[in-house]
């Protein structure tokens, strides 16, 4: 196992993954579908609304929610840099308590791994607690082509099965459906469903529970994820609402669990943060109705054979990227899609990804690899809101962006003309006297072409020197929606020396930017003249501080009576006089003052 610079091993990286990762058809062609269907857009845009305002209330509890989710953010971290060393420590501890750890590198291995562990049992039916890892692998279609019946027991993901349908959202996979919708997918493909059968939740959760439950009591075999895996303990955790994971992690007596890499945390000690990060950012709860944790095997309680599947499937070659890594640190809440706009609009089947929305768009390409997946990183507009919300602070914007690049730099087989430029330009304006040698070389290849545009225009030495509407090609991009300037014949560099050097010498005025002094070679704006001794004072529309007068505008340097003048040619204020507020601005006298309570 190789090491990086600071001694610390690192985990072999293995090819990218495969499953429900990367849609048949580019995100702005399914999105366009998605858009054009109201009922969708009805149903995605109340749902979203209502759990985000949910979702921003349950947050609003906890006062020091900002150091939780930096506590999230750190733990995560701590996780990608000694990932090796912790997935050890899981698997020693597992086995110790009596699991059996398998390890695969892509949705194939697990698949056939977990299709072998249920024929051994001589089972033809499994229950299936809610798992995105199992619906990225594809776990369900491997299990029907073996001849192995899966059914799902989280209410939404039994829905989408029964319809055949597709998932929409991560912790809500039926969003897209209304009340209706399900009541007759129930009715049609539920055939123990009562007859009377209404679109009340009540009456349609008694239904589903009722259907379930004969399965909860007849099958051997369940499958599940994981949220967390503990690597002190070899513990593995699931949160859950409806008590459906309790039953299938209890019940059967064979458990097979598939596990993502990145779901270890150190201790239990870290879970403190993520109980309480993961439930108020997903289903706007305190805590999890139903939080079930288990350690291998206990004989008596619960399944006697339990096995952990840890799967790659691209999150090692991830984790190489040292900007798209923090998609790692997600906890599957959720909580960016409720706010996105693009998700808003187009549901989360227009990203042909299980993992859909903007955590979906850098997670999905980074398992599968950019090439295979170029559309999901434009799959945003880059607002932040995500990262806003983001119990774990991922920064889904900066890896957006960052993917948007490798997928360009990756279709190109050389160099592109526009970086080379870039990169030239950066190394020119890096050091000054090669930034200024360039400049005078631009200057001197330009004045014939400079002479022609800017004939009458030029009619100061530092003033532009026109510019050009075209140019031939590789720069005429840049000419298609602006104009090319030429280079100014003279530099605010050059110029300032020059000032510095010779009688006009620059100083600062009121306002404290340069101002040259008198020069004859230079035309100036006469009300912008700096007044010589006698002349009247700079700020040509305020009248001279007189004994007598109004005291100055509030705006004006307060003047001390004990100072010398700023300027032999400034105007100076009589010590007699009244002395303006320096904080509040005073309205001129001779202003007419609204009355108190009168309208003006």
């Amino acid at each position: 196992m190789s090491v990086d610079p600071r001694g610390r091993r690192l985990l072999p990286v293995l090819p990218h993954g495969s499953g429900h990762l990367a849609p048949p058809q580019p995100f702005p062609q399914r999105a366009r579908a998605a858009v054009a269907d109201p009922q969708l857009r009805a149903n995605i845009r109340r749902a979203t609304r209502t759990i985000r305002d949910k979702r921003a209330a349950a947050v609003s509890e906890v006062d020091d929610w900002e150091q939780l989710r930096e506590a999230g953010r750190t733990i995560k971290r701590r996780v990608a840099r000694h990932l090796p060393e912790l997935l050890e420590r899981f698997e020693q501890a597992a086995i110790a308590a009596g699991a059996t750890v398998h390890w695969a590198r892509d949705a194939v291995e697990a698949n056939r791994i977990v299709t072998d562990l249920v024929r051994a049992t001589g089972s033809d039916e499994v229950v299936k607690v809610k798992s995105m890892v199992t619906q990225e692998i594809e776990l369900n279609d491997a299990l029907q082509r073996a001849g192995i019946t899966a059914y799902e027991t989280d209410l939404a993901e039994l829905i989408v099965q029964l319809d055949e349908g597709e998932q929409s959202h991560i912790l809500v996979p039926a969003i897209h459906y209304n009340r209706a919708e399900i009541r007759e997918i129930f009715r049609r493909e539920m055939p123990d469903a009562p007859a009377d059968l209404t679109d009340e939740p009540a009456v349609l959760a008694e239904a589903a529970r009722r259907h379930l439950r004969r399965k909860f009591l007849s099958t051997k075999v369940a499958i599940s994820g994981a949220n967390f895996a503990v690597a002190d303990t070899g513990s593995l955790v699931v949160l859950e609402s409806e008590g459906n994971g309790r039953m299938c992690l209890t019940l059967p007596e064979t458990l097979i669990s598939v596990v993502g890499i990145e779901k270890l945390v150190p201790s239990f000690a870290d879970l403190e943060v993520f109980l309480q990060l993961l439930p108020r950012s997903s289903t706007a709860e305190r805590m999890n109705p139903y939080t079930s944790v288990w350690t291998g095997s206990t004989p008596g309680d619960g399944p006697s054979d339990v096995h952990v599947v840890l799967l790659d499937n691209g999150r090692s070659a991830t984790l190489a990227d040292t900007v798209g890594r923090q998609a790692l640190a997600c906890i599957r809440c959720s909580a960016c899609l409720n706010v996105c706009p693009v998700y808003e609009r187009t549901g989360g089947i227009a990203y042909g990804s299980v993992y859909p929305g903007p955590i979906g768009a850098i997670i999905s390409p980074q398992l599968t690899g950019v090439a295979a997946n170029k559309s999901l990183p434009y799959a945003s507009s880059l607002c932040g809101a995500c990262y806003e919300v983001c119990p774990v602070k991922i920064d889904i914007p900066e890896v957006l962006v960052h993917l948007r690049q490798s997928g360009v730099d990756g279709a190109r087989d050389r160099p592109s003309a526009e970086r080379t430029a870039m990169r030239t330009l950066s190394w020119v304006m890096s050091d000054q006297r090669r930034y200024e040698n360039a400049l005078r070389a631009a200057r001197i290849s330009t004045g014939p072409i400079a002479s022609v545009t800017g004939r009458g225009r030029r009619r100061r030495p530092g003033g532009p020197a026109g510019s050009l509407a075209h140019l031939p090609w590789p720069l005429s991009a840049w000419t298609t929606s602006r104009d090319a300037p030429l280079p100014a014949r003279q530099s605010f560099r050059d110029w300032w020396r020059g000032q510095a050097s010779g009688p006009g010498r620059p100083t600062p005025d009121a306002a404290g930017a340069a101002r040259p002094q008198a020069d004859p070679g230079i035309d100036r704006d006469p009300g912008a003249a700096r007044p010589g001794p006698g002349a009247a004072p700079p700020d040509s529309g305020a009248a001279r501080p007189d004994p007598g007068a109004a005291p100055p505008d509030s705006g004006a340097a307060r003047p001390d009576p004990g100072a010398a003048p700023p300027d032999s040619g400034a105007a100076r204020p009589d010590p007699g006089a009244a002395r303006p507020d320096s904080g509040a601005a005073r309205p001129d006298s001779g202003a007419a003052r609204p009355k108190e309570g009168g309208d003006e």
